[in-house]
């Protein structure tokens, strides 16, 4: 499983894969760093199955990552739940070991690290396991008044036909580079040279919707080049006034993301069952839809969350993963006996709230 979501017209998953370990909601909470959040989480009362998931948890940590990170924390949460080295000993120490019995954790996650989400996920399209790669993704940059911005991907619906002459068409240029192009699928072209190996990219769901610019001191000036380079071969492109023609926003620039080479450490998560990714409050957060977005909680909470606590009765350790822009709240359900779940009924009391309020934060 990818930390690349599905695409925005699936739905969500109304029944969780019993295999599942791992349950992973991205943009949990919006906003962060001063800026106001898309709405507020919605109360207690419109998420019981929420509420209730927030007072029998056996364990929780909140880890954070700054607000110029490249890396959002469900991608965080996405490698964590696959076992994949992350280069941050406070993750990969405790891959496999969660924290003790109703502790919290405090880990702060750096800013400055793209997870090689490329070399990870198309493994078996490369040379080798250490071959260096990157996602190039075809997007459009909607340049205003004062900045430029980014339109989600997925609201482009871009043709296979139109990404594969996009990216025939970049592919010499890049070749020049010693970046050699592989088609993936539409929004998802694989790159691959040695020149991406350090490389450091702020991943798509940073820079969805959003301003480019803070984002783009990142990438080495080599692929920043190729941008600017790719911006005027697409303007030419007879895809270009294909699109417009069609009323579609045209396709003038691509993204880079999951950038870098695998570590060498062994590749864990094809011995983890894939984790469970709620993509639809994502969806609305990154097209700033507010209702949408408010929503989506009430059918996460309606159609995914009651499956998960039926597999926590059953005396599974299941872990849910609560992500925001700035912060990530993983929460275990582990086996109890019973005076421990006796404990637990009278510790959490006033859990509901607390956990709220940390969610508000994230």
């Amino acid at each position: 499983m990818s930390a690349t979501l599905p695409p925005a017209h699936e739905p969500t998953p109304s029944v969780t894969p019993a295999a599942a370990l791992h349950l992973i909601i991205p943009f949990a909470h919006t906003g962060g760093d001063g800026e106001p959040p898309l709405a507020p989480l919605p109360d207690a009362v419109r998420l019981p199955h929420l509420r209730q998931l927030l007072a029998t948890a056996t364990r929780h940590r909140l880890l954070r990552v700054p607000p110029d990170s490249l890396t959002p924390p469900h991608e965080w949460a996405c490698a964590w739940a696959q076992g994949l080295p992350t280069g941050v000993p406070e993750l990969d120490a405790t891959a496999h070991t969660p924290p003790a019995h109703g502790s919290s954790i405090g880990t702060d996650l750096p800013a400055d690290r793209s997870l090689p989400w490329a070399a990870w996920d198309a493994a078996h399209l490369l040379p080798t396991p250490q071959t260096p790669a990157a996602w190039f993704t075809p997007c459009h940059q909607e340049i205003g008044t004062h900045h430029v911005s980014l339109l989600p991907p997925q609201a482009l619906t871009l043709s296979d036909d139109h990404s594969r002459a996009l990216m025939a068409a970049l592919a010499p240029l890049a070749l020049e580079d010693g970046i050699h192009l592989r088609w993936v699928a539409a929004d998802r072209w694989l790159a691959t040279g040695n020149v991406l190996a350090g490389a450091q990219a702020a991943s798509l769901d940073r820079v969805a919707g959003r301003s480019i610019g803070p984002w783009l001191h990142a990438l080495p000036p080599l692929l920043r080049r190729l941008q600017s380079e790719a911006q005027m071969l697409f303007y030419t492109h007879p895809a270009h006034d294909e699109r417009a023609s069609a009323g579609q926003a045209p396709v003038n620039a691509f993204w880079v993301s999951g950038a870098g080479a695998a570590p060498a450490a062994p590749h864990a998560s094809s011995a983890l069952p894939p984790p469970t990714l709620v993509h639809s409050l994502r969806d609305a957060a990154l097209a700033a839809d507010a209702a949408r977005w408010a929503q989506a909680w009430a059918d996460t909470d309606r159609d995914v969350l009651p499956g998960w606590l039926a597999q926590a009765a059953t005396g599974r350790t299941l872990h849910t993963h609560l992500c925001g822009e700035q912060g990530w709240l993983h929460i275990t359900h582990s086996p109890t006996t019973v005076w421990q779940r006796l404990n637990l009924k009278i510790s959490n009391i006033f859990s509901p709230q607390r956990f709220y309020s940390l969610v508000s934060s994230l």
